[in-house]
């Protein structure tokens, strides 16, 4: 899901790691000496442990009304493509009376943080190698930035026991660690919305029993849902996954898009061991209103440019027909391009580790052997070669849709007119040479 933000180093003056009770005071020495490597916050990290520590404490001494944890689901906002798919955090409310006066604890356990910045991270986010962190900052800060985009920012809180949040406090912070922060990020298993799921399931003192779905989607049906209106990021997703992405998923799995993990908390029990249930989600609140604005519309879909785009390919081949010539030139193009854009594809399904890449019939008809044609064809001395390969490759064009009835995968209709545009040139040049109109 490559739907996560990237936060400045400098998000605020209160972005901190967290700590609980239960911690020595060995251990806790030792946290401090690391705080000179934190991404987020400097000098105030002893200040937020023993604040989380103290307010631990006077939760267990205040039946538990201390201490409020919520799950923070926000609306997709913004243009880019890691947007579209909304973002999942933890918040943690409490209290602290250490040195003076009561004081309030606000803080936001973001595993959605990630660095452009980073050395190879193109190469790396497509190899689907990307590191993303787990920081901690202050919830006013992480509430700015979702209402700057225009997002809706709900609440959930969490109907857990004392015992219950002591633990998730717990296994959080020992988390937010610096050696521990770091994890390998997976757009449909691991990512902003299912760790914090993961956490929240771990800590409770039983089980998470979630609503069965009524209708069975698969993770192309979300996808596509979430960039139904960014029809050019619909049809890259489409050309890139594979058919594993187009299975039922299960009620867990749909977990990884984080408006539907917040449906699941909403219908969502804990049952104990004693057979007692309780709802998960005591409150929900709205703390600030998605901006509704107007999609941008284009004319210039990927299926309007695709069916322009075979529009002038025929138009070229008719001329081409009518001179009784052979434009060399629009072949060596046409299929210097679709081997380079079969490059990255067989990258995809073979040299990355996303899942849900291979099996993928889009390579059936855009494949790096694209290229090779592309050599053979501009080379005039090897005519009997261009026209095995053309033989081959429209046979091979005319296969491909058989693949997508057994596979089966979702067809993505602006691939149609791409396809007809390679098929339209290899038949013209099976045609030609029999003709032997060749310059």
């Amino acid at each position: 899901m490559i739907h996560h933000i990237k936060y400045p180093e400098r998000v605020g003056k209160k972005c901190f790691l967290s700590h609980d009770h239960m911690v020595t005071n060995k251990i806790k020495k030792n946290m401090l000496k690391r705080k000179r490597n934190l991404h987020y916050g400097k000098g105030l990290l002893a200040v937020f442990l023993l604040s989380i520590s103290l307010t631990i404490n006077g939760q267990e001494a205040d039946s538990g009304h201390r201490i409020r944890i919520s799950l923070l689901t926000c609306s997709p906002g913004g243009e880019e493509a890691y947007t579209l798919y909304g973002h999942t955090a933890i918040r943690i409310q409490g209290t602290s009376e250490e040195k003076g006066p009561t004081r309030m604890l606000d803080y936001v356990f973001n595993y959605g943080i990630f660095d452009f910045s980073k050395p190879n991270f193109i190469y790396r986010f497509a190899r689907g190698e990307t590191d993303y962190i787990l920081g901690v900052m202050d919830f006013e800060t992480y509430l700015h930035e979702y209402r700057m985009r225009g997002s809706e920012v709900c609440e959930q809180e969490l109907n857990l026991d004392s015992t219950e949040q002591t633990a998730l406090l717990q296994a959080l912070t020992v988390n937010a660690l610096p050696e521990n922060r770091v994890y390998r990020y997976n757009f449909f298993f691991d990512n902003c919305a299912t760790r914090p799921a993961v956490m929240i399931e771990q800590a409770v003192r039983g089980k998470i029993a979630y609503a069965e779905r009524p209708d069975e989607e698969s993770f192309r049906d979300m996808i596509n849902d979430c960039t139904r209106n960014h029809p050019w990021i619909t049809f890259g997703c489409d050309l890139a996954l594979g058919s594993p992405t187009d299975r039922t998923m299960t009620q867990r799995e749909s977990l990884f898009i984080p408006a539907r993990l917040k449906e699941a908390f909403a219908e969502a029990w804990i049952i104990r061991p004693d057979g007692s249930k309780r709802p998960l989600v005591s409150a929900t609140r709205i703390l600030t209103e998605e901006v509704e604005n107007a999609p941008e519309t284009t004319f210039f879909t990927p299926l309007v440019c695709g069916l322009i785009f075979f529009a002038v390919i025929a138009l070229l081949s008719l001329i081409e027909t009518r001179k009784k010539t052979y434009f060399r030139w629009l072949d060596v193009g046409l299929f210097f391009i679709a081997g380079a854009a079969g490059c990255v594809l067989f990258f995809l399904s073979f040299l990355s580790v996303h899942p849900c890449m291979w099996p993928n019939i889009s390579l059936g008809w855009l494949h790096p052997l694209h290229g090779v044609g592309a050599i053979v064809m501009a080379v005039k001395k090897l005519n009997k070669a261009a026209y095995c390969y053309h033989f081959i490759n429209f046979a091979a064009l005319c296969a491909v849709p058989f693949g997508w009835i057994f596979l089966p995968q979702h067809l993505n209709i602006a691939f149609i007119p791409l396809m007809l545009s390679l098929m339209l040139r290899s038949g013209r040049y099976l045609i030609r040479r029999k003709t032997k109109h060749f310059e």
